[in-house]
């Protein structure tokens, strides 16, 4: 018994090690030095290589792993390529300058960071994805934030917040009913029980958000400031209704329920269309805008910086820490470090409470070191017996990974939800992360539901495995 504990506390310590070591080097990366997390991430794919090759795994196999992992990406890495030329495009359509005028001519001050979280989470919930939401209607917020006066950081967390609720509650989301299928529940059933941790958080963060919002009795910015504006926005870009087309094509794409790739390039199209024969852009300058971003030039700096934006080359960055993150999580996959850090979780999943917690750990862990699809596939495979052994319903595990992973994913500057956000918008993950209020209250309402037994529903039929 003494020699089984001891190696498993041994086998616990190499799982925990590249971890920890390449933790330590993004720590100090992000916070000492002010750099950014690709460094830090390759040397924790080396660490990672070098300790499974002491351990006796083949580098070839951890290769494998890393490669597989990033092919899993791929499509992820071509929507960041759309996105970027979908800014650019927009720009140059007319789209976003016209969004932008709109808002800030319909919405005060005083209920823009609300409505710009409610807005978020309408256009998600009826899109089913979180990522379209900002790189399209959270881009013309921003701009409508920078116009405004209103701090950037809060206005990316509203947009985060609400994107986020959005794409989880939506039945056309694909996070969503992937842990509906691995928790083994009804898409609806999974819906409906993550209402007492969704809502709330919601509610919360909307009155948060209107308390933080700018005092309109000191701001600089008045009526006539923001007209003329306005009105400076109209002289550069004729604002007519068809610059409407590209959102109206999206639209289309998603009413036909076209993969997310093809949809958003076909938005792309139109927008150069539209650029063209309505902006009088010169169809040989489409390369160049739609390759580095739209630079704008109306001799204004303020407007200038807020419409010179997008390009496939803006998204760079992005895809190049997406890899790096996506080529650890392989290899911690291949050296069997993410297994064994989730056997030793389940192990101290003794009660309800911690079963819970465990879970919104393992969900947020697996995040953390990898991407979200995995941290719903490892821990939902391999924590469901628990959660039927008790009789819980797989509702639970469902709310609980949607709650850890999903909600998580925007919040970590080196997962593909982070890096994403923060390259469309333009604000670093850990700036605006602590006012994404829905993100990182779900999980704490989870908990909450736990200690008090509240809204933990039971299976029909107790099983045993």
């Amino acid at each position: 018994m003494t020699t089984r504990l001891s190696a498993s506390n041994k086998a616990l310590g190499w799982a925990l090690l590249p971890i920890i070591l390449t933790g330590a080097a993004l720590m100090y990366v992000l916070f000492v030095l002010k750099g950014g997390p690709h460094i830090p991430l390759l040397l924790g794919c080396a660490i990672t290589a070098l300790i499974g090759v002491f351990r006796g795994i083949r580098w070839q196999e951890i290769q494998s792993a890393m490669i597989t992992n990033i092919a899993e990406s791929l499509p992820a890495l071509g929507i960041f390529m759309l996105v970027g030329m979908t800014i650019s495009s927009w720009i140059a359509a007319g789209t976003v300058p016209f969004l932008t005028v709109q808002g800030i001519t319909m919405i005060s001050p005083d209920w823009f960071l609300p409505a710009t979280c409610l807005l978020c989470a309408v256009v998600s919930v009826f899109t089913g994805t979180s990522w379209g939401t900002v790189g399209t209607i959270g881009l013309a917020l921003m701009g409508m934030a920078e116009v405004l006066g209103v701090s950037v950081a809060l206005c990316a967390g509203a947009i985060v917040s609400g994107a986020w609720f959005g794409d989880k509650m939506s039945p056309l989301s694909d996070t969503t009913n992937f842990t509906a299928a691995i928790a083994r529940v009804d898409l609806y059933k999974h819906i409906r029980n993550m209402i007492p941790s969704t809502l709330p958080a919601m509610c919360v963060s909307l009155v948060a958000y209107y308390w933080l919002g700018p005092d309109t009795s000191t701001s600089t910015f008045t009526a006539s400031s923001l007209n003329l504006l306005s009105a400076s926005i109209g002289q550069h870009f004729d604002l007519s209704w068809w610059v409407l087309l590209p959102p109206c094509v999206i639209g289309i794409t998603i009413y036909f329920r076209l993969p997310a790739i093809p949809g958003i390039f076909f938005g792309v199209v139109a927008a150069c269309l539209v650029a063209v024969w309505g902006q009088g852009v010169a169809p040989e300058s489409l390369v160049q805008l739609l390759m580095n971003g739209f630079q704008s030039q109306t001799g204004q700096p303020g407007l200038d910086a807020l419409l010179s934006k997008g390009g496939l080359m803006s998204m760079m960055w992005v895809i190049s820490l997406i890899i790096l993150a996506m080529a650890l999580g392989g290899a911690l996959q291949a050296t069997g470090s993410l297994e064994t850090l989730l056997l030793a979780l389940l192990k101290v999943a003794s009660t309800r409470f911690r079963l819970v917690l465990v879970t919104l750990l393992a969900a947020l862990g697996f995040n953390f070191a990898s991407n979200a699809f995995i941290a719903y596939t490892l821990p939902g495979r391999m924590l469901l017996p628990a959660y039927q052994q008790r009789g819980l319903s797989g509702a639970n595990l469902s709310r609980l990974l949607e709650d850890g992973a999903t909600m998580s994913a925007p919040l970590i500057p080196w997962n593909s939800g982070g890096v994403f956000v923060a390259g469309t918008l333009g604000v670093p993950t850990l700036l605006y992360a602590p006012f994404a209020f829905a993100n990182w209250l779900a999980p704490l309402l989870d908990l909450l539901w736990a200690a008090l037994n509240w809204f933990m529903p039971t299976s029909a039929v107790k099983q045993v495995r």
